[in-house]
């Protein structure tokens, strides 16, 4: 395989995809299920999934039900991984403004994009069929695909599957600030607007 000069890599959860559309109304659905079920009492923690937004679904779980069994935690994970399918395949989920313009320009310019996510496989393929995704990007990689644990391993892992030289990384969550530092390559905050997006890349 050819070696690529330069990519920008994008994270996918609060900057290609604005999350809470689909997550808040998800969690609530997975925790009435929970509620059913008799293996949660509590109102539905909220403020606290998305104070943690971001962190491999493992530790999410982890920290959303500290006292529940491995077990019960991975059936939440399950029936809320559903539940977010369903609010996407419903037409639930935004982007963020201009994301598929900034996307556009980015490609027409020939800069190969790919996608970095601790997200699940099956939560990237709803958002790239729904949102057509994939007439940008050149791959999606998540963390359940290669049977990772990190966003820095993850990150290493693309840059040495499509030998990028050069790379900057799209997102503000502290993964995607780990990753950046451990791999050495720049770092852009998500939000940008388009005319400093560009402007920031043309400088890399």
């Amino acid at each position: 395989m050819s070696k690529i000069p330069f990519a920008v890599i994008f994270d996918m959860d609060g900057t290609l995809f604005q999350t809470e559309t689909v997550l808040v109304p998800a969690l609530h659905k997975t925790f009435d299920r929970l509620r059913r079920e008799g293996l949660w009492q509590e109102d539905t923690p909220v403020k606290e999934y998305l104070r943690i937004l971001g962190v491999p679904v493992s530790e999410v779980w982890r920290q959303l039900m500290p006292e529940a069994s491995e077990a019960v935690r991975d059936r939440a994970a399950a029936w809320f991984l559903d539940d977010i399918i369903d609010e996407i395949e419903h037409g639930n989920g935004r982007l963020y403004p201009d994301v598929l313009t900034t996307l556009a320009v980015l490609a027409d310019q020939g800069i190969p994009l790919f996608v970095a996510s601790n997200g699940r496989q099956r939560y990237l393929a709803a958002i790239r069929t729904a949102f057509l995704l994939e007439r940008y990007f050149i791959d999606f990689y998540s963390l359940d695909r290669f049977s990772l644990m990190s966003k820095s391993a993850l990150v290493k892992q693309l840059l040495n599957d499509y030998g990028i030289e050069k790379a900057v990384m799209v997102g503000d969550r502290r993964s995607d600030i780990q990753a950046r530092r451990i791999m050495g390559f720049g770092r852009l905050d998500a939000g940008l607007d388009l005319p400093t997006m560009k402007s920031c890349v043309g400088r890399m």
